[in-house]
This record gives structure tokens, C-alpha cells and sequence, in this order.
């Protein structure tokens, strides 16, 4: 670690040629940072733009994906009296293994049953 350190300082003078003439800032135009901003310097709006439109991606999927954390398939569920949207997976009342026919009258029927004892009370 130490000859490495020692190293480092050794070749500083280098090392500051070599980012220099790779960031543009050694041979000015105009002036010392023309050719800086005019080559490596231009992409740093592009670099700023491709992070935001990650930052919005990574937003935008994180508002539609399960709620259960660490899980990252989309959630189409709504937990009743919570505002978690869930995943096939996580929510208690989709069956796991795909819904059949049965499941889904049973559903149904229950569903149609809380209306009903709703509308009555």
C-alpha cells in the first residue's frame, strides 16, 4: 500500500499530463477549457439527461410494482383497506398456482354476497 502511494505521488506530474490531454484542457483553442468544452465537457449534459430519465424510469416502476419489499414484478392487486398494490404472488387472495374456474365462481360468489349483505344493512 505504501509503494503504491509512493508511486502515485512519483508519477502525479503524469498522471495530470495524461487527464489533461484526454479531457481536452492541455492544447486550448481560444482559451485553456475550449477544447475541454467542446469534446469531453459536451457530454456532461447528456450524461445529466440519461440519469434523470433513469431516476424517472427507476420512480415510475417502483410506483407500479409490488409494495412488498424487494419484490420487483408488477402489482395488479389491490389489498383491501390498505394502499399496497400487490403481486400474484404476495397477495393473499390470488392463488399462486393460476386461478381456475372454481376460484374464480367462489370469487364471485363471495364478492356478490358481501354486496348483497351490504345493500341490506
Amino acid at each position: 500500500m505504501i509503494v503504491l502511494v509512493a508511486l502515485l505521488i512519483a508519477f502525479v506530474g503524469a498522471l495530470r499530463h495524461w487527464f489533461a490531454l484526454h479531457t481536452g484542457t492541455l492544447h486550448g483553442g481560444p482559451d485553456v477549457f475550449y477544447n475541454f468544452w467542446s469534446g469531453f465537457g459536451s457530454d456532461l449534459g447528456e450524461a445529466t439527461l440519461i440519469s434523470a430519465v433513469c431516476v424517472g424510469v427507476y420512480t415510475g416502476m417502483r410506483k407500479v410494482n409490488c409494495h412488498t419489499k424487494g419484490c420487483w414484478r408488477i402489482g395488479h392487486h389491490a389489498l383491501e383497506g390498505t394502499p399496497y398494490i400487490l403481486c400474484k404472488h404476495h397477495h393473499p387472495d390470488v392463488p399462486n398456482h393460476g386461478a381456475t374456474h372454481e376460484d374464480i365462481l367462489a370469487q364471485h360468489h363471495k364478492f356478490k354476497t358481501e354486496k348483497a349483505a351490504e345493500k341490506n344493512a
